[in-house]
């Protein structure tokens, strides 16, 4: 999956999308998701499969169930990890989604 890729699936929630973050300030709800790392597959001193760890990240400024429905349901494909968190300063929730998928250049 390419950086491309990705940015279109998450567009298909409907919600709005940016790679790490927005340029200016954003009206929740929105998304941001990023590369984190790599897991290749790695034998014989040689790289045979690159795997690409993701982070998506879903901002609300309230529980919002229909936008984390969407964003689960755009992820339906893949085994991801869901966690979490209040952002105090922000009034915001977030909530992060990580997963792998095969890398393609």
């Amino acid at each position: 999956m390419t950086v491309t890729e990705l940015y279109a699936l998450l567009g298909g929630t409907g919600l709005p999308v940016a790679y790490s973050a927005f340029p200016g300030p954003k009206e929740p709800p929105f998304i941001t998701y990023e590369f984190v790392s790599d897991n290749d597959v790695i034998a014989d001193s040689r790289n045979y499969v690159s795997v690409a760890r993701w982070r998506v990240e879903l901002y609300t400024d309230k529980k919002d169930i229909e936008s984390e429905k969407a964003v689960e349901a755009a992820l339906a494909d893949f085994v991801y990890s869901k966690s979490e968190y209040w952002i105090d300063e922000e009034k915001m929730y977030q909530i992060v989604y990580e997963f792998e998928t095969l890398m393609e250049v």
